[in-house]
């Protein structure tokens, strides 16, 4: 069986915009994938459009084969466009080699490790209060666990002691409200430069056990990353800006980090992240996907959670999720239940692209926006 093409698919979900992909075989299977959209799409779909003809005509079966021939003619070192090109494709390689074989994916990985796929959702309203209200409303719907933000509102124009003091009572009236048996995750989003900021912030959390703090540092920073390992009472959790084995070994190596989250739509597919899973498990390192896109990257993520033994907790976020459902035909199975997905029992990934919804909700022009701290320099988002 040979792949006779690569189609792309570019669409708003009214919040941001998505990729899709299909690759069809001369034998009628087509398999779908979801790059990571990452603000310049269209050097995604620029790059995919290039990659087709290093795919058109190969055997569908050899898939490692053909990804790393992929890899290797590139020669230079992949960045984050190239890495989401490349998993998008490598998702849709799997979803026939499971379609061809009549088994969902994760069977084809080791099978099954576990039963179900622990979730966590997320909350980040900028009032403290209406923030516990919100996170008891997730725990209604099930959730045993959720991830915030340790920050206050407009937290880049205040100064650092009231961004401390602010966000501490943050999390004092959020661990109140939803008690002591509920884990909270606290991310950062790598917006800090300065370790000693990232180290004040998370010792003004840990009071309230966080279950981990995520990117306290850019991600480059990996050896103030394992400084403040070291020095915290908080788990790092960190790794969705990390795009290959070799990046995460070097992360492993510098012992700065507790829990990892590679994202499967920029990490290079379900293969290379079993890879690192491995890498992972050989350090005593968890391993909680990176997953804030929609439907098509949560499947993709939970076949891989399904047959790592290191898996920890599975992002997502329903209220991302739910505009971009309609781009998915028969979603009803891809919710979690009680806090939990089920594993899927369908050929593949188990999911078809939806494409008259698709080409009904074209792309908008979207970008990330701007953000400035008191002195108006340039701030991360």
């Amino acid at each position: 069986m040979n792949i006779t093409d690569i189609e792309t698919f570019h669409c708003s979900d009214g919040r941001r915009n998505n990729i899709f992909l299909q690759v069809h075989t001369d034998e009628g299977i087509t398999g779908v994938g979801e790059p990571y959209t990452i603000g310049p799409d269209e050097a995604v779909l620029g790059v995919i459009e290039n990659m087709k003809p290093w795919f058109v005509g190969q055997d569908v079966s050899r898939i490692e084969w053909v990804l790393r021939r992929a890899r290797n003619t590139m020669r230079f070192p992949l960045g984050q466009v190239a890495w989401s090109a490349l998993s998008g494709i490598e998702h849709a390689l799997w979803d026939i080699a499971g379609k061809a074989a009549g088994v969902p994916v994760y069977m084809l990985m080791g099978g099954k490790f576990r039963d179900k796929i622990r979730a966590y959702s997320a909350t980040y309203d900028p009032d403290a209060d209406k923030l516990a209200e919100d996170a008891l409303a997730l725990i209604d719907e099930g959730y045993t666990a959720l991830k915030t933000s340790p920050y206050p509102p407009d937290w880049r124009s205040k100064p650092w002691n009231q961004v401390i003091r602010e966000g501490a009572h943050r999390m004092e009236v959020l661990r109140k409200a939803v008690g002591e048996e509920i884990d909270i995750g606290l991310d950062v989003h790598a917006t800090q430069l300065e370790p000693i900021r990232a180290f004040q912030i998370a010792e003004a959390m840990a009071p309230y056990r966080p279950m981990f703090i995520e990117e306290p540092v850019r991600p480059e920073q990996i050896p103030s990353t394992a400084r403040l390992r070291d020095q915290l009472r908080v788990p790092i959790a960190t790794g969705e800006n990390l795009y290959n084995l070799n990046e995460f070994i070097t992360l492993f190596d510098a012992q700065a980090v507790d829990i990892i989250q590679p994202d499967l739509c920029v990490c290079g597919g379900i293969m290379e992240g079993k890879k690192i899973a491995a890498a992972a498990e050989a350090n005593y390192v968890t391993v909680a996907p990176h997953n804030p896109l929609g439907l098509l990257s949560t499947a993709v993520s939970v076949h891989f959670a399904a047959c790592i033994p290191n898996f920890l907790i599975l992002e997502y976020h329903g209220d991302h999720a739910k505009p971009k459902a309609q781009f998915i035909d028969d979603h009803e199975p891809w919710k979690p239940v009680d806090g939990y997905f089920q594993l899927p029992t369908r050929p593949g990934l188990g999911m078809e692209l939806n494409l008259d919804a698709i080409k009904n909700n074209p792309p908008i022009h979207w970008n990330r926006g701007f953000h400035s701290y008191l002195d108006g320099t340039p701030a991360f988002l």
